[in-house]
């Protein structure tokens, strides 16, 4: 089970966006994430008519390290560390440190 998944509230912690809040858009294979509007990078971008693809500058979303992101802590308004719980029915949780609030609700 991973800490941070996609979909979830994260805060950059260090580098160029440190203090900037988004969403995760996506988890890499190799412990690196995506995050809405943080770590902006333009590329050029071939066009590619079968794709349908308009050449130019794009502006995306380059991945971060997960080490570079904390969970949102809405109770706290900060980023906060994550661990796991088991509950009485066998199933695992994600819960915050500092308070040890659930993360997950469902």
């Amino acid at each position: 089970m991973k800490k941070i998944r996609k979909g979830d509230m994260v805060v950059v912690i260090t580098g160029k966006d440190k203090g900037r809040r988004g969403a995760v858009i996506e988890v890499l294979a190799d412990d690196r994430v995506r995050v809405e509007g943080v770590n902006m990078v333009k590329k050029h971008q071939r066009p590619n008519p079968q794709a349908g693809l308009q050449g130019g500058i794009i502006e995306r979303e380059a991945p971060l390290h997960v080490s570079n992101v904390q969970l949102f802590n809405p109770a706290t308004q900060k980023g906060d560390r994550v661990g796991f719980k088991t509950l009485d029915g066998g199933r695992k949780v994600r819960v915050f440190k500092s308070n040890a609030e659930m993360v997950d609700t469902k």
